[in-house]
């Protein structure tokens, strides 16, 4: 599934090689060779000063590693927590590499911590720290003071990011480089962080490193402690869990779909797009997950975050899409055109043009969280409900409209199953919401639309000749975002049409246990060329709704077979290709939100059908 006029480019790490770490800001992407190769900073949606995973020759990196040829590297998570380890071992000896970024809710500045320590023997070492800012578009200056250099952006942020070592440092044509060797039981530490002016900062302390370890370390323990789920796969939920927590904005609540930006769904083609921004629709989700595992603070913050964005639509206008983390509207789509790709997958894109699509599916995924958030949480505000009805009754008016649908296709607009299923969804759960709690609302017309709608689906986007769900109207192939059917409860999920409707998925889309979003080849067009991976988040759909159909044996299969495809590190990517190698923005926030949700499913039907572990 390479693009033919690609070839592999040795100098990339694959995606599958990174391991995160973070600080509720903003991550860091660390691969197996020692070197940070992404990083915006000091925010999520910051440009980058670190880029080499999308330019290894241009986009800047922080690497440290051991110098002696033929040396082997294995990471791990310390257990229960976001800090990583990087274990160096080669003939010369075995160095430890201490990977993590100090809470900001601990009250540190931004940085990025990284202690090297030899566990045995003697170890030759190497450290280059080569800044690249404004996503490599804007030169710097640099300046060794003698234990810290100070990197000075000529952008218009005029930013500036201070490096504390604790080993002699060189400049190199704008970079820090040290050369250092460290014999069992010593150890060197680096410190990037950004600099403030007229801020204190307490990393030039002699026991910031300890001390700051040990904080971060308790946070990340404590956090996760406050879990619920106590059921089978626990060590995969909890990592899940800790990663969302990651790619969580502390500042804002809002969580970004991933990380990174234009890491490509094929490699050498044109779906390069940004994630770094906050979907109503993975919000909904993430709300749901958040919930399900006893998270019921960052559940409410979310809800804020998304109360807050109701509050703005304006009488007779849609909701977005997707915003930026504090709530903005505006992300205008723009290239890089100076970065080579990830194996020269161009062109690298900021921003993201499908901001202002229709896609009416996310009125039921917002109205279904606030459904069970209202629920399980805490009932909704009075102005809540009232922005709720505004949008149910603008649902009214426009559910029967074409969209862009989902999968955001750019090819033109299509009345789409999931975007149908879900405008019955919004009138469904706004019925229950009005019902269960008195509030106003009308319901007799509520009641009449969500009964035409789904009068229309079962006739107008069911094909009874081939007998499945359709794409869209008029069409005659299979969508997996039909996988949300039985999950959202519109249909049983041993209904008879679709059951047929699944046996269409696993004959058309089905690979293995992986599921493809759609055939590009056959479905409706999205405006671009070439083919993609597998999505994992479609995988694990179809996982549970085999559990929801009370095909548990195969559901668990499918399921454990899925947790095989994660990274070393319990981490996925949006899609994976046919090799296994992932493909996509990475760590995916709905991929992770699905396995929680298969996981939880799975688990309390084994239980109730009483099968062990």
């Amino acid at each position: 599934m390479t693009h033919p006029n690609v070839t592999q480019q040795p100098d990339f790490t694959p995606i599958q090689d990174y391991g995160v770490i973070g600080d509720l800001c903003t991550v860091g992407l660390v691969g197996n060779n020692g070197s940070i190769d992404f990083m915006c900073f000091p925010n999520f949606d910051s440009p980058t000063i670190f880029a080499a995973l999308l330019d290894p020759q241009h986009g800047g990196k922080f690497q440290i590693c051991p110098t002696a040829p033929g040396w082997r590297q294995k990471k791990l998570y310390l257990p229960n927590t976001n800090v990583l380890l990087s274990r160096f071992f080669s003939h010369e000896g075995v160095a430890e590499l201490s990977d993590f970024m100090p809470v900001a809710d601990l009250g540190h500045p931004h940085c990025v911590v990284r202690r090297i320590k030899a566990v045995r023997g003697e170890v030759h070492l190497r450290m280059l720290c080569a800044p690249k800012f404004n996503y490599a578009r804007s030169s710097h200056h640099c300046e060794n003071r003698g234990g810290e250099v100070l990197f000075s952006s000529q952008a218009a942020d005029r930013m500036v990011v201070r490096l504390r070592a604790s080993v002699p440092v060189q400049l190199h044509e704008g970079s820090a480089i040290a050369e250092f060797i460290l014999r069992a039981g010593q150890s060197a530490t680096f410190i990037l962080e950004q600099v403030v002016a007229g801020t204190e900062t307490p990393t030039q302390h002699p026991d910031f490193v300890r001390n700051s370890f040990k904080e971060t370390v308790n946070y990340w323990r404590q956090w996760v402690s406050r879990s619920t789920y106590t059921g089978r796969w626990r060590e995969m939920v909890n990592r899940s869990a800790l990663t969302l927590k990651l790619l969580t904005s502390r500042a804002h609540g809002s969580m970004v779909a991933a990380p990174t930006f234009g890491l490509p769904e094929v490699i050498g083609g044109v779906r390069n797009w940004d994630y770094r921004y906050t979907w109503i629709r993975d919000a909904s989700f993430s709300i749901y997950a958040l919930m399900r595992l006893g998270f019921t603070d960052e559940a409410s913050a979310f809800m804020r975050w998304m109360e807050a964005r109701c509050a703005e639509v304006e009488p007779g206008k849609p909701l977005q899409v997707m915003y930026g983390l504090d709530g903005r509207r505006c992300l205008t789509e723009e290239t890089l055109p100076h970065l080579s790709g990830y194996m020269g997958s161009r062109p690298v894109r900021i921003g993201n043009a499908a901001y202002d699509q229709l896609q009416l599916d996310i009125y039921g995924e917002l109205i279904d969280s606030v459904y069970l958030f209202d629920k399980q949480v805490q009932p909704i505000s009075y102005e809540m409900w009232n922005n709720l009805a505004r949008m149910v009754d603008w649902v009214v008016e426009h559910w029967h409209l074409p969209d862009e649908g989902i999968w955001e296709v750019r090819g033109g607009r299509h009345e789409f199953l999931l975007s149908r299923v879900m405008c019955w969804v919004a009138m469904d759960r706004a019925i229950r919401l009005s019902v269960k709690r008195g509030l106003p609302g009308r319901l007799d017309t509520w009641t009449a639309t969500r009964d035409r709608i789904y009068h229309d689906i079962h006739e107008k986007f069911w094909d009874s000749k081939q007998r499945r769900f359709v794409q869209y109207r008029g069409a005659t192939v299979v969508d997996a975002a039909s996988l949300l059917m039985p999950l959202v409860r519109f249909i049983s999920p041993s209904d008879p049409r679709w059951m047929s409707t699944m046996d269409a998925i696993r004959h058309d889309l089905l690979d293995d246990s992986l599921v493809y979003r759609y055939r590009p080849d056959s479905a409706a067009p999205d405006g671009l060329i070439g083919e993609e991976g597998t999505f994992s988040m479609c995988s694990f759909w179809y996982a549970e709704c085999l559990s929801r159909a009370g095909d548990l044996e195969r559901a668990r299969l499918f399921f454990e077979k899925m947790l095989g495809y994660s990274n070393r590190l319990g981490l996925y990517a949006e899609e994976l290709g046919p090799t296994g190698e992932y493909l996509g923005n990475f760590p995916q926030a709905f991929t992770h939100l699905a396995l929680i949700s298969t996981a939880y499913d799975i688990d309390r039907r084994l239980n109730a059908a009483g099968i062990g572990i």
